[in-house]
Parts: C-alpha cells; sequence; structure tokens
C-alpha cells in the first residue's frame, strides 16, 4: 500500500525545496559577480587577542578572509584594530596568524588606530584610500555587520558588507600557534582604565573621531551610529 504525503506537508516540503534552490543560486549569483568584479581591499576588524570569549569570533574572521583572497573576491586585506583590552594589537596578530596560514605579506596591511567597530571602519577606509583601494567591503561576522549597517549606509553608501558564511570556513580545521611578540605594545594600557564609561560609550558611538585632529573637515562630522564587537 502506498503511502502519500499529505497536501499540507508536501506543500510545505516543496516550498523549503523552492527556498532552499533560490538561495542557492543567489549566492551562486553574488559570487559571480565578485569574481567578476574582486574588491580591491576587505576590511577585517579585530578582536582582542587571547581573550577567550574572544577565540574562535577571531578564528573565523580569520578564515573567512582567508576564504574570500584565496577565492580571488578580494585582492588584499586590511585587518584593524589597536591594542583595546590586552597588550597586543589586534590587527597585527590577525596579520601573524594570515602569514602563518599562507597568506602573503604584499597583500596585507595593518590599521593600528581603531578602538571601536566604527573606527575599524573608518580609519580603514582612510588607509584603503591612501593605498589607492577604490572599490571596499567590509567583511566580519552577521552580528557585526548588523550593527555596523546603518553606519555604514549612512557615512560610507560605496562599502559592501560581506558576512561570513560558516559553511564555507572549516572552524574546526587545526589552528596554528603563532609567536604574538610582535604585536606586544609595551605602554599598553588598558581602555577600560584610560577612559572612563561615558567617554568609551562615545567611542563606541564613532564620537571620538571627531577630536581627531588629523582633519577638520565635515568628513569627520558625520553622525555616529552606537556599534561595538
Amino acid at each position: 500500500m502506498k503511502r502519500y504525503l499529505p497536501a499540507p506537508a508536501f506543500i510545505s516540503c516543496a516550498l523549503i525545496l523552492l527556498c532552499s534552490y533560490d538561495k542557492s543560486t543567489k549566492e551562486s549569483e553574488d559570487l559571480n559577480k565578485q569574481l567578476a568584479n574582486p574588491y580591491d581591499v576587505i576590511i577585517v576588524p579585530g578582536v582582542p587577542y587571547q581573550k577567550r570569549s574572544m577565540k574562535m569570533v577571531l578564528k573565523a574572521r580569520i578564515l573567512w578572509a582567508k576564504y574570500l583572497f584565496e577565492r580571488g573576491i578580494t585582492k588584499n586585506i586590511i585587518f584593524s584594530g589597536a591594542s583595546v583590552y590586552t597588550p597586543y594589537v589586534e590587527s597585527k596578530v590577525m596579520k601573524i596568524y594570515a602569514d602563518s596560514l599562507g597568506l602573503p605579506v604584499k597583500n596585507i596591511h595593518c590599521e593600528e588606530e581603531a578602538e571601536h567597530s566604527t573606527e575599524n571602519v573608518f580609519y580603514s577606509v582612510q588607509l584603503a584610500k591612501e593605498q589607492g583601494f577604490k572599490r571596499i567591503a567590509l567583511a566580519t561576522d552577521p552580528y557585526q555587520a548588523h550593527l555596523l549597517g546603518r553606519y555604514i549606509k549612512k557615512n560610507f553608501p560605496e562599502i559592501e558588507i560581506i558576512t561570513i558564511k560558516y559553511e564555507n570556513i572549516n572552524m574546526r580545521s587545526e589552528w596554528p600557534e603563532i609567536n604574538a611578540e610582535s604585536a606586544y605594545a609595551e605602554s599598553f594600557v588598558s581602555l577600560v582604565k584610560r577612559e572612563n564609561r561615558i567617554k568609551r560609550l562615545k567611542g563606541t558611538m564613532g564620537m571620538n573621531i571627531i577630536d581627531n585632529k588629523k582633519d577638520s573637515s565635515s568628513f569627520y562630522r558625520r553622525v555616529p551610529l552606537f556599534a561595538k564587537y
């Protein structure tokens, strides 16, 4: 005796398969577009080194940058981050990992001023333009991408966001042991000790950029948005 799925169940299964197919097709089309017109550089925000709670976030962002570079989706990588909560300059640590994973040093750049996510974007865009890079994207995890979405849309609409697709990276892969001595900041003082909560909140919102003395143009007075790791 043959058994058939009830009509509602059959329809649900068909819809799920159709949606999955549409999503797969769209992602394939997006990838083809990116390969046809690769980014000059991607910005990868740093996370505190040797902070246990951020270990997997650090690994995911580096593996995603590696994936995008090796697939030809980007020509260069900017790792961004100062020594904020630990004595290690976040961008330098990420570069050391990238080197250990076989990425070419000449295509890796470090932005070492940013202490907040909004600053990761702002200072990295500055560096990218200094290097002559024009097509720029932010490459990070979905959570941080969501927090920075409005900030980027308002202030840097030319920047695209490429969120990590975890199915494309192997989070269980062997992770190299590195010597991070060259990333150690001798004069380190934690941000928590340097700034009170209000000052840190202003930094998180991008308001500390206004006080930067490099440029007094309106470029520094763009409306910030609350965002952090």
